[in-house]
């Protein structure tokens, strides 16, 4: 059957082939996706699958034209895996990470942000600001890869990044902790000059063409809106995210100053 081949250093980190795949999973290295052929009913490949998901993988279930473009070596056996980067954390991490500096929570909620090159500008604004983690849901959301990492211009390596199930599940988590959830969104009813970041504070960005979804919109705190002078009605996922953080950051060196004079 071969032994498949796990390339770490290539394209998404990805590990191809049967044997290398299940090697991975059961050596611990953190997999972020698995893809598996569709319509193969392989007993290995569904074992592959229920391990993966065990635990905590993505498995997308492709048609074999895409794995055979993914595939590097051009001998995938019906299954490729991405392996992340980095360790994803916990959202207690992130929150800890905070408090050991002494500083209220700056966060960043990714709201099925698809596009790898969006979600590493963030990350990479993120890490410039020295906000203290990024919280991106399992599905439906670009994850660590080669492109993200590019795009982060390393920023990925240097900051707490956490993958969650269900984001609105997350924002509640957050909220119980203390933490104010602010949803960017066109129809906010407060501009982000008259919303308040200097409190612990968690920026939830959306998909860069529906938006927020609904369910993460409601359990959020306050709607906030960038008001926009020109013909376009809205920016990219990551300028409006650029733009809410420096904000946050003026406004908290503001209130430190203020606190010290």
């Amino acid at each position: 059957m071969g032994q498949g081949t796990c390339d770490l250093n290539h394209g998404e980190s990805q590990i191809e082939g049967r044997n290398a795949v299940i090697e991975a999973l059961r050596s611990g290295v953190n997999i972020d996706k698995v893809f598996i052929v569709k319509g193969d009913t392989d007993a290995t490949l569904k074992h592959i699958a229920s391990t993966a998901r065990t635990a905590g993988a993505v498995v997308v279930v492709a048609d074999r034209r895409k794995l055979d473009s993914m595939s590097i070596t051009q001998s995938h056996q019906g299954v490729i895996a991405i392996a992340a980067y980095v360790e994803y954390v916990t959202i207690d991490d992130i929150l800890e990470i905070a408090n050991k500096k002494c500083e209220e929570p700056l966060i960043v909620l990714c709201d099925e942000i698809s596009d790898p090159h969006n979600l590493g500008a963030i990350i990479r604004t993120c890490e410039a600001v020295g906000a203290h983690g990024v919280i991106i849901p399992k599905r439906r959301s670009a994850g660590q890869s080669a492109a993200v990492a590019k795009a982060s211009s390393g920023a990925l390596f240097h900051i707490a990044i956490a993958r969650v199930t269900n984001l609105s599940s997350a924002i509640k988590e957050l909220k119980k902790a203390g933490v104010w959830v602010f949803a960017a969104s066109s129809d906010g009813d407060k501009t982000l000059w008259e919303s308040d970041f200097t409190c612990a504070t968690a920026l939830v960005i959306g998909n860069e063409g529906a938006g927020i979804s609904k369910l993460v919109s409601e359990n959020c705190d306050h709607k906030v809106n960038i008001p926009m002078y020109g013909e376009v009605s809205s920016l990219n996922a990551s300028v409006s995210a650029a733009v809410l953080l420096y904000e946050a950051v003026k406004q908290r060196a503001k209130s430190a100053i203020s606190d010290f004079t």
